[in-house]
């Protein structure tokens, strides 16, 4: 077990107190090393992070405990939390390392994208269509650091908050949000009806989509952005639909339709692999498909970093790219329902 030096660290000369002795026996890479402990509540955690051994991580610590004279860690169980002086020392590790990220941002912007940091958020559903653009962004810009963050509505909305990512890929914004954040469209997100290729319904034409209140559906949790649309798409129909099951991810939901379980609305980009033929239809419903898009969000007044800048418009320019990937995927669906 790391040595926390709960008390034994010693308290500095007084000749040697104030920000020049700080400055003079306290490292960055010491500051990385703490903020990285307290994020991950574990040394090893954050020995792994920055790729170096755990006695090494624990040394620098301990110097930078010693330096400051003061306690900074304490065990929670089986965690490793800061003390109060070391909640105040995390602050200050935060505000210098945001300002080093800041710099370094702007450094690269000087070098005209020869190399940066671009840090996207992105909405689970969104993970079928982000990755590719993102390909050939990197392609064309292969010195950027790039780190993708795939996660659900709710965490994803949080770090829009903490403002964690430059760029954030999601559907349609809360109307609460608008006021907070910019919003620039760049790509379609057609919702389709999907069953499995030998349900009844994939070799009807037009149908109501009253009838499909007969069926099992199948939808994403509560606060699934798919879902709502969904929803409100048959409430506006006066159609109430038979909620058989909700499940958490759009994978589970198509393997749920293939075991028979019922139908759902999923966005078509999640279907191009399955479009070559497979176990899954698309059904000629009604109203369908739902027409959303795909939206670019960060917060208002902040200043993107020009590698964000240029991937929001590269974004944008591969529209009409999407759109024929997205017509070839509904032109393979239709012959296979030709096929029957």
């Amino acid at each position: 077990m790391p040595d926390l030096h709960l008390s034994r660290a010693s308290a500095p000369a007084a000749s040697h107190s104030g920000a020049e002795y700080l400055i003079r026996h306290t490292t960055l890479r010491q500051l990385q090393l703490f903020d990285a402990i307290v994020r991950h509540g574990s040394f090893t955690r954050a020995a792994e992070e920055l790729f170096l051994t755990q006695p090494t991580v624990s040394m620098q610590v301990k110097k930078l405990a010693d330096t400051l004279g003061t306690p900074l860690l304490q065990h929670n169980g089986r965690l490793i939390e800061p003390t109060d002086a070391g909640r105040a020392v995390h602050q200050a590790c935060r505000v210098i390392l945001n300002h080093l990220a800041t710099l370094d941002t702007q450094l690269a912007d000087l070098h005209a994208l020869r190399r940066g940091r671009l840090r996207l958020g992105v909405m689970t559903t969104a993970a079928y269509v982000a990755p590719e653009i993102l390909g050939a962004f990197c392609a064309k810009y292969p010195g950027l650091e790039v780190a993708l963050n795939v996660t659900n509505r709710d965490q994803l909305l949080e770090r829009l908050t903490a403002q964690d990512d430059d760029l954030y890929v999601m559907g349609q914004p809360d109307e609460s949000l608008l006021h907070d954040i910019t919003a620039t469209p760049f790509a379609p997100n057609p919702l389709v009806m999907v069953a499995r290729s030998d349900h009844p319904l994939a070799r009807e034409r037009s149908i109501p989509l009253a009838r499909l209140a007969e069926e099992n559906l199948l939808l994403r949790e509560p606060g699934s952005g798919v879902r709502a649309a969904v929803l409100k798409h048959f409430t506006a129909a006066g159609v109430t639909p038979n909620v058989r099951m909700q499940l958490g991810s759009t994978e589970t939901i198509k393997h749920a339709i293939v075991g028979g379980l019922g139908i759902s609305a999923l966005s078509l980009h999640s279907l191009r692999l399955e479009s070559s033929g497979g176990k899954l239809a698309l059904l000629d419903v009604v109203g369908f498909p739902i027409i959303r898009r795909w939206h670019l969000v960060y917060s208002r007044g902040r200043d993107l970093s020009l590698a964000a800048k240029t991937f929001l418009d590269f974004a944008v320019a591969s529209e009409p790219e999407i759109r024929g990937q997205l017509g070839e995927a509904m032109t393979a669906f239709e012959r296979l329902r030709s096929s029957v």
